[in-house]
């Protein structure tokens, strides 16, 4: 009985806690896609597009995806016309850059420092833009989309609008709570049946790859599975109950920031006629190279500086 009690009651937690977070910044950006506010930072960050061999017309789905989610990220794909380099380039900056408000809040309240998480996110979707644009000469067909976006009636007063928002918003934290609250549950007896004990056991080889205690293994598998938003409860309930430490929650974002809900994030872009299993071998080296090198030179600096308070 108390399992079920503390799991209902952490989930409940966790989606009040997040709720607080997600319901205002999905209706704020909903509504500013109604305004003049969206435009004008699409047209603002337009010229930059040519770095990554795209036209100012993707700037759309960039800012559409990093305000909201992957989701809008690519309806906003499907309402151009772009060749299949051009669609899969932006894949792979969405795949590390996307939904940037809320995720970023998540890896806030685990103690990642705000520089770490927007340095990582924006600097992998930079790199990977223009070294796929430099290195890839395919691909110059135009993409073949696996399905059309279904016509939405366009809200046309101020109230219309702010009823989509809210509409919204209140779907997104349902949708949060459906997923959280039954998560946290079967956690909570998982831990009470000692079952996550030997999944820690079994994550062991990764936690030691990357250069991070094990207690941190729910963390990394939570964000692997379910992604950043939707495992939050998970992570954030393990950092403050098993003890993980600021540099071992950092190093495990840092890997979770280029991949993360591997499943979900890959498949959802089969739809556009792109080559998802690159996309994914770019996530994982990525990521696994990315943590392993901070994560090395995190200790060197460590060693370093108990050399000099020893001396």
């Amino acid at each position: 009985m108390s399992t079920l009690k503390n799991g209902l009651k952490a989930g409940l937690l966790t989606t009040w806690t997040l709720g607080k977070v997600i319901f205002p910044i999905t209706l704020i950006v909903t509504i500013l896609q109604f305004t003049p506010v969206l435009p004008f930072i699409i047209d603002l960050v337009a010229p930059l597009m040519g770095l990554f061999g795209l036209g100012g017309d993707a700037a759309i789905p960039l800012v559409l995806g990093n305000a909201l989610n992957l989701y809008a990220g690519i309806a906003g794909i499907l309402s151009l016309e772009l060749t299949v380099k051009e669609v899969f380039i932006l894949a792979v900056m969405l795949s590390f850059s996307h939904n940037i408000f809320i995720e970023t809040s998540v890896a806030l309240k685990v103690g990642v420092k705000l520089w770490v998480v927007l340095l990582v996110r924006f600097g992998l979707a930079t790199i990977s833009g223009i070294v796929i644009n430099l290195v890839w000469k395919g691909g110059g067909e135009v993409a073949q989309y696996g399905f059309a976006p279904k016509a939405a009636a366009v809200p046309e007063s101020w109230l219309e609008i702010f009823l989509f928002g809210f509409e919204k918003a209140a779907f997104g934290i349902l949708q949060l709570a459906m997923i959280v609250i039954p998560l946290m549950l079967a956690i909570q007896i998982l831990k009470d049946k000692k079952y996550l004990q030997r999944f820690s056991d079994m994550l062991g080889p990764l936690t030691r790859l990357l250069g991070i205690q094990k207690n941190a293994s729910l963390t990394l598998a939570s964000g692997l599975i379910f992604g950043l938003a939707m495992g939050a409860g998970v992570m954030i309930q393990a950092v403050k109950e098993d003890g993980v430490s600021k540099k071992d929650a950092t190093l495990a974002f840092i890997f979770l920031v280029s991949c993360h809900a591997v499943v979900e994030d890959t498949l959802i872009f089969i739809p556009l006629g792109i080559p998802v299993w690159p996309l994914l071998i770019i996530r994982i080296v990525t990521a696994l190279g990315l943590t392993i090198f901070v994560s090395y030179y995190w200790r060197r600096a460590e060693q370093n500086r108990k050399e000099v308070l020893s001396t």
